[in-house]
Protein backbone atom coordinates (compact mmCIF):
# COMPACT_ATOMS: atom_id res chain seq x y z
CA UNK A 1 0.00 0.00 0.00
CA UNK A 2 1.31 3.34 -0.95
CA UNK A 3 2.21 5.91 1.64
CA UNK A 4 -0.68 8.10 0.41
CA UNK A 5 -3.27 5.33 0.95
CA UNK A 6 -2.04 4.68 4.48
CA UNK A 7 -2.53 8.38 5.33
CA UNK A 8 -6.13 8.29 4.13
CA UNK A 9 -6.94 5.17 6.22
CA UNK A 10 -5.46 6.87 9.33
CA UNK A 11 -7.54 10.04 8.81
CA UNK A 12 -10.68 7.94 8.42
CA UNK A 13 -10.03 6.05 11.67
CA UNK A 14 -9.57 9.32 13.53
CA UNK A 15 -12.81 10.75 12.20
CA UNK A 16 -14.73 7.66 13.37
CA UNK A 17 -13.27 7.64 16.95
CA UNK A 18 -13.31 11.52 17.62
CA UNK A 19 -16.21 14.00 18.37
CA UNK A 20 -17.88 15.75 15.55
CA UNK A 21 -16.06 18.59 13.94
CA UNK A 22 -18.85 21.00 15.08
CA UNK A 23 -18.43 19.78 18.65
CA UNK A 24 -14.70 20.42 18.49
CA UNK A 25 -15.28 23.91 17.17
CA UNK A 26 -17.77 24.60 20.02
CA UNK A 27 -15.33 23.33 22.61
CA UNK A 28 -12.62 25.61 21.25
CA UNK A 29 -14.97 28.60 21.38
CA UNK A 30 -15.96 27.96 25.04
CA UNK A 31 -12.45 27.17 26.35
CA UNK A 32 -10.57 30.09 24.81
CA UNK A 33 -12.09 33.63 24.94
CA UNK A 34 -12.21 35.59 21.80
CA UNK A 35 -10.63 39.01 21.43
CA UNK A 36 -14.08 40.58 21.66
CA UNK A 37 -14.76 38.74 24.94
CA UNK A 38 -11.44 39.94 26.36
CA UNK A 39 -12.29 43.55 25.54
CA UNK A 40 -15.70 43.20 27.18
CA UNK A 41 -14.16 41.74 30.36
CA UNK A 42 -11.66 44.60 30.62
CA UNK A 43 -14.52 47.08 30.25
CA UNK A 44 -16.48 45.43 33.08
CA UNK A 45 -13.39 45.39 35.35
CA UNK A 46 -12.74 49.08 34.75
CA UNK A 47 -16.36 49.91 35.51
CA UNK A 48 -16.24 47.93 38.79
CA UNK A 49 -13.14 49.83 39.92
CA UNK A 50 -14.76 53.15 39.07
CA UNK A 51 -17.76 52.18 41.19
CA UNK A 52 -15.61 51.25 44.22
CA UNK A 53 -16.56 53.44 47.17
CA UNK A 54 -14.31 56.27 48.33
CA UNK A 55 -14.27 54.74 51.78
CA UNK A 56 -12.76 51.50 50.39
CA UNK A 57 -10.07 53.45 48.58
CA UNK A 58 -9.30 55.49 51.68
CA UNK A 59 -8.68 52.35 53.70
CA UNK A 60 -6.16 50.92 51.24
CA UNK A 61 -2.51 51.54 52.06
CA UNK A 62 -1.73 53.04 48.64
CA UNK A 63 -4.69 55.43 48.59
CA UNK A 64 -4.20 59.18 49.22
CA UNK A 65 -5.53 60.38 52.62
CA UNK A 66 -7.34 63.62 53.44
CA UNK A 67 -5.23 66.13 55.36
CA UNK A 68 -5.84 66.56 59.10
CA UNK A 69 -5.89 70.28 60.05
CA UNK A 70 -2.74 71.58 61.71
CA UNK A 71 -2.80 71.36 65.50
CA UNK A 72 -5.37 68.56 65.43
CA UNK A 73 -5.19 64.79 65.78
CA UNK A 74 -7.52 61.96 64.91
CA UNK A 75 -8.12 59.32 67.56
CA UNK A 76 -6.02 56.80 65.64
CA UNK A 77 -3.12 59.24 65.33
CA UNK A 78 -3.40 60.10 69.01
CA UNK A 79 -3.31 56.48 70.16
CA UNK A 80 -0.44 55.51 67.86
CA UNK A 81 1.83 58.43 68.89
CA UNK A 82 3.76 59.39 72.01
CA UNK A 83 1.01 61.90 72.79
CA UNK A 84 -1.08 59.16 74.39
CA UNK A 85 1.54 58.50 77.10
CA UNK A 86 2.25 62.19 77.72
CA UNK A 87 -1.47 62.93 77.91
CA UNK A 88 -2.04 60.12 80.41
CA UNK A 89 0.68 61.46 82.72
CA UNK A 90 -0.73 64.98 82.52
CA UNK A 91 -4.24 63.80 83.41
CA UNK A 92 -2.76 62.18 86.52
CA UNK A 93 -1.08 65.51 87.34
CA UNK A 94 -4.42 67.30 86.95
CA UNK A 95 -5.89 65.06 89.63
CA UNK A 96 -2.83 65.50 91.88
CA UNK A 97 -3.02 69.31 91.77
CA UNK A 98 -6.77 69.30 92.46
CA UNK A 99 -6.07 66.94 95.36
CA UNK A 100 -3.85 69.68 96.80
CA UNK A 101 -6.81 72.04 97.27
CA UNK A 102 -9.12 69.47 98.81
CA UNK A 103 -8.43 67.49 100.83
CA UNK A 104 -4.83 68.80 101.09
CA UNK A 105 -5.14 72.54 101.73
CA UNK A 106 -8.60 72.14 103.27
CA UNK A 107 -7.19 69.88 105.99
CA UNK A 108 -3.95 71.84 106.40
CA UNK A 109 -5.81 75.12 106.94
CA UNK A 110 -8.75 73.45 108.71
CA UNK A 111 -6.53 72.14 111.47
CA UNK A 112 -4.88 75.52 112.03
CA UNK A 113 -8.07 77.47 112.80
CA UNK A 114 -10.14 77.22 115.95
CA UNK A 115 -12.83 74.58 116.20
CA UNK A 116 -15.67 77.03 115.53
CA UNK A 117 -14.20 77.94 112.11
CA UNK A 118 -13.09 74.60 110.69
CA UNK A 119 -16.01 74.25 108.27
CA UNK A 120 -15.68 77.83 107.02
CA UNK A 121 -12.12 77.15 105.82
CA UNK A 122 -13.08 73.84 104.24
CA UNK A 123 -16.07 75.48 102.57
CA UNK A 124 -13.82 78.12 101.03
CA UNK A 125 -11.63 75.42 99.47
CA UNK A 126 -14.52 73.28 98.23
CA UNK A 127 -16.51 76.23 96.89
CA UNK A 128 -13.51 77.67 95.08
CA UNK A 129 -12.96 74.32 93.37
CA UNK A 130 -16.35 74.82 91.73
CA UNK A 131 -16.36 78.59 91.26
CA UNK A 132 -12.91 79.00 89.74
CA UNK A 133 -13.44 76.01 87.43
CA UNK A 134 -16.50 77.64 85.86
CA UNK A 135 -14.68 80.96 85.44
CA UNK A 136 -11.67 79.22 83.90
CA UNK A 137 -13.84 77.30 81.44
CA UNK A 138 -15.88 80.29 80.29
CA UNK A 139 -13.21 82.96 79.88
CA UNK A 140 -10.26 82.55 82.27
CA UNK A 141 -8.26 80.12 80.14
CA UNK A 142 -8.67 82.36 77.12
CA UNK A 143 -7.45 85.44 78.99
CA UNK A 144 -4.44 83.55 80.31
CA UNK A 145 -3.43 81.49 77.25
CA UNK A 146 -5.23 82.99 74.27
CA UNK A 147 -2.93 84.44 71.64
CA UNK A 148 0.80 84.73 72.19
CA UNK A 149 2.58 87.62 73.85
CA UNK A 150 1.20 91.00 74.84
CA UNK A 151 -0.31 91.99 78.16
CA UNK A 152 -3.43 89.85 78.13
CA UNK A 153 -4.86 86.93 76.18
CA UNK A 154 -7.63 87.16 73.61
CA UNK A 155 -10.95 85.47 72.89
CA UNK A 156 -9.58 82.41 71.08
CA UNK A 157 -10.72 79.96 73.76
CA UNK A 158 -13.86 81.62 75.10
CA UNK A 159 -16.45 79.04 76.20
CA UNK A 160 -14.00 76.25 75.26
CA UNK A 161 -13.93 77.21 71.59
CA UNK A 162 -10.79 75.69 70.07
CA UNK A 163 -10.28 73.57 73.18
CA UNK A 164 -13.01 70.96 73.04
CA UNK A 165 -13.11 68.13 70.48
CA UNK A 166 -14.57 68.98 67.07
CA UNK A 167 -16.38 67.03 64.36
CA UNK A 168 -14.73 67.15 60.91
CA UNK A 169 -17.17 66.60 58.02
CA UNK A 170 -14.46 65.98 55.43
CA UNK A 171 -12.84 63.22 57.45
CA UNK A 172 -16.07 61.96 58.93
CA UNK A 173 -14.66 61.69 62.47
CA UNK A 174 -13.90 63.82 65.56
CA UNK A 175 -10.59 65.63 66.00
CA UNK A 176 -8.72 66.62 69.16
CA UNK A 177 -7.05 70.08 69.35
CA UNK A 178 -3.49 69.63 70.60
CA UNK A 179 -1.26 71.69 72.87
CA UNK A 180 2.24 70.29 72.48
CA UNK A 181 2.26 66.60 73.44
CA UNK A 182 -1.20 66.59 75.01
CA UNK A 183 -4.78 67.41 74.20
CA UNK A 184 -5.54 71.09 74.67
CA UNK A 185 -8.35 70.01 76.98
CA UNK A 186 -5.73 68.43 79.23
CA UNK A 187 -3.60 71.59 79.19
CA UNK A 188 -6.67 73.62 80.07
CA UNK A 189 -7.51 71.32 82.97
CA UNK A 190 -3.96 71.29 84.34
CA UNK A 191 -3.62 75.07 84.29
CA UNK A 192 -7.12 75.38 85.71
CA UNK A 193 -6.06 73.48 88.84
CA UNK A 194 -3.50 76.25 89.49
CA UNK A 195 -6.26 78.81 89.01
CA UNK A 196 -8.24 77.02 91.75
CA UNK A 197 -5.59 76.67 94.43
CA UNK A 198 -4.06 80.17 94.16
CA UNK A 199 -7.00 82.17 95.59
CA UNK A 200 -7.54 79.35 98.09
CA UNK A 201 -4.04 80.05 99.44
CA UNK A 202 -4.99 83.68 100.06
CA UNK A 203 -7.88 82.59 102.26
CA UNK A 204 -5.39 81.60 104.96
CA UNK A 205 -4.60 85.26 105.68
CA UNK A 206 -8.15 86.41 106.45
CA UNK A 207 -9.38 83.13 107.96
CA UNK A 208 -11.94 83.36 110.78
CA UNK A 209 -13.12 86.90 109.97
CA UNK A 210 -14.03 87.55 106.31
CA UNK A 211 -17.57 87.38 104.98
CA UNK A 212 -18.11 84.42 102.69
CA UNK A 213 -19.86 86.66 100.14
CA UNK A 214 -16.90 89.05 100.12
CA UNK A 215 -14.50 86.12 99.67
CA UNK A 216 -16.48 84.91 96.65
CA UNK A 217 -16.54 88.30 94.92
CA UNK A 218 -12.88 88.94 95.71
CA UNK A 219 -11.81 85.54 94.33
CA UNK A 220 -13.70 86.10 91.07
CA UNK A 221 -12.25 89.57 90.55
CA UNK A 222 -8.76 88.63 91.71
CA UNK A 223 -8.64 85.63 89.40
CA UNK A 224 -9.81 87.74 86.47
CA UNK A 225 -7.75 90.89 86.91
CA UNK A 226 -4.64 89.67 88.76
CA UNK A 227 -4.05 85.98 88.10
CA UNK A 228 -4.98 85.77 84.40
CA UNK A 229 -2.82 88.73 83.26
CA UNK A 230 0.12 87.58 85.40
CA UNK A 231 -0.19 84.04 84.07
CA UNK A 232 -0.16 85.39 80.51
CA UNK A 233 2.90 87.56 81.22
CA UNK A 234 4.95 84.65 82.50
CA UNK A 235 3.72 81.51 80.72
CA UNK A 236 2.28 82.68 77.40
CA UNK A 237 5.02 84.82 75.90
CA UNK A 238 4.17 88.02 77.80
CA UNK A 239 6.56 90.69 79.13
CA UNK A 240 7.86 88.53 82.02
CA UNK A 241 8.51 85.39 80.01
CA UNK A 242 12.11 84.32 79.44
CA UNK A 243 13.18 85.86 76.11
CA UNK A 244 15.23 88.78 74.80
CA UNK A 245 12.21 91.01 74.18
CA UNK A 246 10.90 90.75 77.76
CA UNK A 247 11.47 93.18 80.61
CA UNK A 248 15.07 92.70 81.82
CA UNK A 249 15.21 89.51 79.77
CA UNK A 250 12.28 87.97 81.64
CA UNK A 251 12.36 85.33 84.34
CA UNK A 252 12.36 81.57 84.70
CA UNK A 253 9.28 80.32 86.52
CA UNK A 254 8.80 76.60 86.02
CA UNK A 255 5.67 75.97 88.08
CA UNK A 256 4.44 79.19 89.65
CA UNK A 257 6.85 81.06 91.90
CA UNK A 258 5.61 84.41 90.64
CA UNK A 259 2.25 83.40 89.18
CA UNK A 260 1.04 81.39 92.18
CA UNK A 261 3.05 81.89 95.36
CA UNK A 262 4.31 85.47 95.27
CA UNK A 263 1.03 86.78 93.90
CA UNK A 264 -1.05 84.93 96.51
CA UNK A 265 1.38 85.67 99.36
CA UNK A 266 1.50 89.40 98.70
CA UNK A 267 -2.27 89.55 98.17
CA UNK A 268 -2.71 87.67 101.46
CA UNK A 269 -0.59 90.26 103.30
CA UNK A 270 -2.62 93.13 101.84
CA UNK A 271 -5.85 91.39 102.79
CA UNK A 272 -4.66 90.73 106.34
CA UNK A 273 -3.68 94.38 106.80
CA UNK A 274 -6.93 95.73 105.35
CA UNK A 275 -9.31 93.45 107.22
CA UNK A 276 -7.49 93.86 110.54
CA UNK A 277 -6.49 91.33 113.20
CA UNK A 278 -8.78 88.75 114.79
CA UNK A 279 -10.37 89.43 118.13
CA UNK A 280 -7.79 88.72 120.83
CA UNK A 281 -4.76 88.72 118.51
CA UNK A 282 -1.57 89.09 120.58
CA UNK A 283 -3.76 89.28 123.72
CA UNK A 284 -4.98 85.71 124.10
CA UNK A 285 -3.89 82.39 122.61
CA UNK A 286 -5.41 81.59 119.20
CA UNK A 287 -4.24 77.99 119.06
CA UNK A 288 -4.84 75.52 116.19
CA UNK A 289 -7.66 73.19 117.15
CA UNK A 290 -6.48 70.00 115.41
CA UNK A 291 -2.86 69.53 114.40
CA UNK A 292 -3.69 66.00 113.27
CA UNK A 293 -5.58 67.57 110.36
CA UNK A 294 -2.67 69.89 109.65
CA UNK A 295 -0.08 67.11 109.56
CA UNK A 296 -2.26 64.99 107.27
CA UNK A 297 -2.94 68.00 105.06
CA UNK A 298 0.78 68.74 104.78
CA UNK A 299 1.44 65.14 103.71
CA UNK A 300 -1.29 65.43 101.08
CA UNK A 301 0.19 68.69 99.80
CA UNK A 302 3.62 67.03 99.57
CA UNK A 303 2.07 64.18 97.57
CA UNK A 304 0.08 66.45 95.26
CA UNK A 305 3.02 68.77 94.67
CA UNK A 306 4.66 66.14 92.47
CA UNK A 307 1.90 66.83 89.97
CA UNK A 308 2.24 70.56 90.56
CA UNK A 309 5.97 70.69 89.78
CA UNK A 310 6.83 67.59 87.74
CA UNK A 311 3.64 68.05 85.73
CA UNK A 312 4.74 71.55 84.73
CA UNK A 313 7.12 70.00 82.22
CA UNK A 314 3.86 69.30 80.31
CA UNK A 315 5.25 65.95 79.20
CA UNK A 316 6.80 62.80 80.60
CA UNK A 317 10.54 62.83 79.92
CA UNK A 318 13.92 63.15 81.60
CA UNK A 319 13.25 66.67 82.86
CA UNK A 320 10.07 65.40 84.50
CA UNK A 321 12.15 63.03 86.62
CA UNK A 322 14.50 65.85 87.59
CA UNK A 323 11.63 68.13 88.61
CA UNK A 324 10.07 65.29 90.60
CA UNK A 325 13.34 64.61 92.46
CA UNK A 326 14.13 68.22 93.37
CA UNK A 327 10.57 68.72 94.59
CA UNK A 328 10.95 65.84 97.01
CA UNK A 329 14.42 66.87 98.17
CA UNK A 330 13.40 70.48 98.87
CA UNK A 331 10.36 69.40 100.88
CA UNK A 332 12.46 67.01 102.95
CA UNK A 333 15.09 69.67 103.64
CA UNK A 334 12.45 72.25 104.53
CA UNK A 335 10.79 69.97 107.08
CA UNK A 336 14.13 69.28 108.77
CA UNK A 337 15.23 72.93 108.73
CA UNK A 338 12.06 74.42 110.26
CA UNK A 339 11.75 71.75 112.98
CA UNK A 340 15.43 71.97 113.84
CA UNK A 341 15.34 75.77 113.98
CA UNK A 342 12.47 75.82 116.45
CA UNK A 343 14.18 72.99 118.37
CA UNK A 344 17.09 75.33 119.03
CA UNK A 345 14.87 78.40 119.52
CA UNK A 346 12.11 76.87 121.65
CA UNK A 347 13.67 73.70 122.99
CA UNK A 348 11.30 71.30 121.20
CA UNK A 349 10.63 70.38 117.55
CA UNK A 350 6.92 70.35 116.68
CA UNK A 351 4.76 68.57 114.16
CA UNK A 352 3.42 71.97 113.11
CA UNK A 353 6.97 73.10 112.43
CA UNK A 354 7.87 70.03 110.39
CA UNK A 355 4.61 70.32 108.41
CA UNK A 356 5.06 74.03 107.75
CA UNK A 357 8.72 73.51 106.81
CA UNK A 358 7.84 70.88 104.22
CA UNK A 359 5.36 73.28 102.60
CA UNK A 360 7.94 76.10 102.71
CA UNK A 361 10.48 73.89 100.92
CA UNK A 362 7.90 72.98 98.29
CA UNK A 363 7.03 76.63 97.72
CA UNK A 364 10.69 77.61 97.37
CA UNK A 365 11.52 74.94 94.79
CA UNK A 366 8.44 75.58 92.65
CA UNK A 367 9.89 78.26 90.32
CA UNK A 368 13.21 76.39 90.09
CA UNK A 369 11.96 72.80 89.71
CA UNK A 370 12.85 72.50 86.02
CA UNK A 371 16.11 74.44 86.20
CA UNK A 372 18.15 73.27 89.21
CA UNK A 373 19.91 70.07 90.22
CA UNK A 374 19.09 67.97 93.33
CA UNK A 375 21.87 69.27 95.60
CA UNK A 376 20.97 72.96 95.14
CA UNK A 377 17.36 71.90 95.77
CA UNK A 378 18.32 70.65 99.22
CA UNK A 379 20.03 73.98 99.94
CA UNK A 380 16.93 75.85 98.77
CA UNK A 381 14.70 73.74 101.02
CA UNK A 382 16.95 74.33 104.03
CA UNK A 383 17.01 78.07 103.35
CA UNK A 384 13.23 78.23 103.02
CA UNK A 385 12.65 76.30 106.23
CA UNK A 386 14.80 78.70 108.24
CA UNK A 387 13.72 81.98 106.60
CA UNK A 388 10.01 81.18 106.61
CA UNK A 389 10.19 80.16 110.27
CA UNK A 390 11.43 83.62 111.22
CA UNK A 391 8.92 85.30 108.88
CA UNK A 392 6.04 83.48 110.58
CA UNK A 393 7.28 84.14 114.09
CA UNK A 394 9.58 87.11 114.58
CA UNK A 395 8.48 89.20 111.58
CA UNK A 396 4.72 88.69 112.02
CA UNK A 397 4.72 89.42 115.71
CA UNK A 398 7.19 92.28 115.36
CA UNK A 399 5.05 94.07 112.80
CA UNK A 400 1.79 92.94 114.47
CA UNK A 401 -0.10 91.93 111.33
CA UNK A 402 -2.48 89.00 111.66
CA UNK A 403 -1.72 86.65 108.78
CA UNK A 404 -3.87 83.99 110.42
CA UNK A 405 -2.50 80.88 108.70
CA UNK A 406 0.83 82.34 107.50
CA UNK A 407 -0.05 82.58 103.82
CA UNK A 408 2.41 85.45 103.39
CA UNK A 409 5.07 84.02 105.69
CA UNK A 410 5.20 80.72 103.77
CA UNK A 411 4.02 81.44 100.22
CA UNK A 412 5.07 85.07 99.86
CA UNK A 413 8.48 84.81 101.52
CA UNK A 414 9.15 81.27 100.24
CA UNK A 415 8.12 82.21 96.72
CA UNK A 416 10.37 85.29 96.64
CA UNK A 417 13.31 83.28 97.96
CA UNK A 418 12.75 80.54 95.38
CA UNK A 419 12.48 82.97 92.46
CA UNK A 420 15.72 84.72 93.42
CA UNK A 421 17.64 81.48 94.03
CA UNK A 422 16.51 80.21 90.65
CA UNK A 423 18.68 82.95 89.17
CA UNK A 424 21.59 81.64 91.20
CA UNK A 425 21.37 77.87 90.67
CA UNK A 426 19.70 77.49 87.25
CA UNK A 427 21.67 75.33 84.82
CA UNK A 428 21.35 74.43 81.16
CA UNK A 429 22.00 70.80 82.14
CA UNK A 430 18.42 70.57 83.39
CA UNK A 431 16.64 72.55 80.70
CA UNK A 432 18.58 74.12 77.88
CA UNK A 433 16.53 77.29 77.52
CA UNK A 434 19.50 79.40 76.42
CA UNK A 435 20.77 77.52 73.35
CA UNK A 436 23.71 76.07 75.23
CA UNK A 437 24.82 79.26 76.98
CA UNK A 438 25.36 79.15 80.77
CA UNK A 439 22.42 80.79 82.54
CA UNK A 440 22.58 80.77 86.35
CA UNK A 441 24.84 83.01 88.38
CA UNK A 442 27.03 80.09 89.46
CA UNK A 443 27.11 78.24 86.13
CA UNK A 444 27.88 81.40 84.16
CA UNK A 445 30.78 82.36 86.41
CA UNK A 446 29.09 85.42 87.89
CA UNK A 447 27.00 86.72 84.98
CA UNK A 448 24.07 88.45 86.76
CA UNK A 449 21.69 88.73 83.79
CA UNK A 450 19.30 85.98 84.86
CA UNK A 451 19.42 86.99 88.51
CA UNK A 452 18.51 90.56 87.56
CA UNK A 453 15.62 89.29 85.46
CA UNK A 454 14.37 87.20 88.38
CA UNK A 455 14.52 90.14 90.80
CA UNK A 456 12.75 92.47 88.37
CA UNK A 457 9.97 89.90 87.83
CA UNK A 458 9.59 89.50 91.59
CA UNK A 459 9.31 93.27 92.04
CA UNK A 460 6.73 93.66 89.27
CA UNK A 461 4.68 90.76 90.67
CA UNK A 462 4.71 92.28 94.16
CA UNK A 463 3.59 95.70 92.96
CA UNK A 464 0.92 94.34 90.62
CA UNK A 465 -0.56 91.87 93.14
CA UNK A 466 -0.50 94.38 96.00
CA UNK A 467 -2.09 97.18 93.98
CA UNK A 468 -4.69 94.87 92.45
CA UNK A 469 -5.69 93.37 95.80
CA UNK A 470 -5.88 96.76 97.49
CA UNK A 471 -8.17 98.19 94.82
CA UNK A 472 -10.43 95.13 94.75
CA UNK A 473 -10.78 94.84 98.53
CA UNK A 474 -11.37 98.56 98.90
CA UNK A 475 -14.19 98.43 96.36
CA UNK A 476 -15.80 95.34 97.88
CA UNK A 477 -15.58 96.80 101.38
CA UNK A 478 -17.29 99.99 100.22
CA UNK A 479 -20.17 98.05 98.66
CA UNK A 480 -20.91 95.10 100.96
CA UNK A 481 -18.16 95.13 103.62
CA UNK A 482 -15.46 92.49 103.91
CA UNK A 483 -15.53 91.62 107.62
CA UNK A 484 -18.21 89.79 109.59
CA UNK A 485 -19.77 91.42 112.62
CA UNK A 486 -18.04 91.02 115.98
CA UNK A 487 -20.77 88.80 117.36
CA UNK A 488 -20.54 86.54 114.28
CA UNK A 489 -16.78 86.31 114.68
CA UNK A 490 -17.20 85.45 118.33
CA UNK A 491 -19.72 82.69 117.59
CA UNK A 492 -17.59 81.36 114.78
CA UNK A 493 -18.07 81.43 111.03
CA UNK A 494 -19.29 77.84 110.86
CA UNK A 495 -22.55 78.83 112.50
CA UNK A 496 -22.83 82.49 111.53
CA UNK A 497 -21.95 82.07 107.82
CA UNK A 498 -23.01 78.49 107.08
CA UNK A 499 -25.38 77.40 109.83
CA UNK A 500 -23.38 74.28 110.62
CA UNK A 501 -20.99 72.93 113.19
CA UNK A 502 -17.88 70.90 112.54
CA UNK A 503 -18.19 68.84 115.69
CA UNK A 504 -21.42 67.72 117.34
CA UNK A 505 -20.15 66.72 120.78
CA UNK A 506 -22.54 65.27 123.39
Amino acid sequence: MSRYNRLLLLIGALLISSPAIDDVAYAQETSAPSSEAIENAESVETQSIDETSIADIATSSDAPSLDVPEGMMTDDEFLSSSAAAHNAWMLVCCALVLFMTAPGLAMFYGGLVRRKNVLSVMMQCIFLMGLMTVIWATYGYSLAFGGDGGWIGNGDYLFMNGVQREWNDALGEPLTPMEGEMARLTHMLFQGMFFIITPALICGAFAERMKFSAMVIYSVLWGTFVYCPLCHWVWDGGPLSYNDSSIAGGALDFAGGTVVHISSGISALVAALMIGPRMGFLKEPLQPHNLTYTAMGAAMLWFGWFGFNAGSELASDGLTSSAFAVTHFAAAAGAIAWATTEWFALGKPTVLGASSGAVAGLVCITPAAGFVQPMPAIFMGLSAGILCYFACSKLKHGLAYDDALDAFGVHGVGGILGAVLTGVFATRACWNVSDGEPIGLIESGGNPNLLIGQIVAVFITIVFAAAGSFILLKGIDAIIGIRVRLESEQRGLDVSEHGEEGYMLA
